[in-house]
């Protein structure tokens, strides 16, 4: 299993940030290999990715989502094996870092070799430079949702 711990900061208040990041459907706008993403629940989201070529579906549940503060998850059923955590934390009136914690369970020999190669590091690292990009040059969220989990 690999483990990645990946930050960025971000020039936007921590609501802003927190709020953008709860519209899963938008991920595809700055997640690179993020198809698709239909969110099915409040906490259910079906995702479609496809990196170098290989194309996967799998289901993701929100296990814990405190406003301005963190989302958490898990895969539950499908082609990738993960768990992770968001945290916004408030470094200014206008400035938040937002740290991930990943932990992701290579399957099959294209995803230890990727793995081991530091592809899934600098996928995260790269994911979160676009995020930032992407919510700065909005200046504010595109929705929210703000329900506690």
């Amino acid at each position: 299993m690999s483990k990645i711990e990946e930050s960025v900061e971000v020039d936007v208040p921590v609501n802003t940030a927190y709020n953008q990041w709860t519209q899963f459907e938008e991920f595809p706008q700055f997640m690179d290999g993020v198809e698709r993403i239909e969110q099915r629940t409040e906490t259910l989201t079906h995702w479609t990715t496809s990196v170098h070529g290989v194309t996967r579906e799998f289901e993701a549940e929100v296990t814990e989502q405190i406003p301005d503060e963190r989302v958490a998850w898990t895969t539950i059923d499908g082609q990738v094996r993960q768990a992770g955590v968001v945290t916004f934390h408030r470094l200014g009136d206008h400035r938040t870092k937002v740290m991930l914690q990943l932990d992701h369970d290579p399957v099959g020999i294209a995803d230890s070799v990727g793995d081991k190669l530091g592809f899934i590091r600098r996928q995260a690292s790269g994911d979160l430079r676009r995020f930032k990009t992407f919510i700065e040059s909005r200046g504010s969220e595109s929705g929210a949702w703000r329900g506690q989990v």
